[in-house]
């Protein structure tokens, strides 16, 4: 998994197995390289819109279970999603290299 903040936008790449474990309820925690200072956490939720819930030392980011699926049907795909909280431009993406080789490696046998 891969973060980057930059100003008012943070990037989520994760990989295939990442993006498995999502789809199938895994909280995706995410820690920073200030260990347990800062906690960031990814999840997915019913509903419609992308949220921020939390507390700013342990936040999660609830992304709408609706787009991360419809977004699996498209693998692999360089186009990820984007979600605007608050202010707060969120991107969310699966790592296309990363889905590529896997799906080489499938068709191989």
């Amino acid at each position: 998994m891969r973060i980057q903040l930059q100003e008012q936008s943070l990037r989520l790449r994760v990989d295939e197995d990442e993006f498995k474990a999502l789809l199938d309820g895994t909280v995706l925690d995410a820690p920073t390289e200030l260990g347990r200072a800062f906690r960031l956490n990814f999840r997915l939720v019913v509903g419609e819109a992308a949220a921020i819930e939390g507390t700013a030392a342990a936040c999660t980011i609830c992304l709408p279970r609706k787009n991360i699926a419809e977004l699996a049907s498209r693998l692999p795909s360089r186009d990820g999603l984007s979600f605007d909280i608050d202010g707060l431009a969120v991107l969310f993406d699966v790592d296309v290299r990363d889905s590529v080789r896997r799906r080489r490696q499938r068709d191989r046998g």
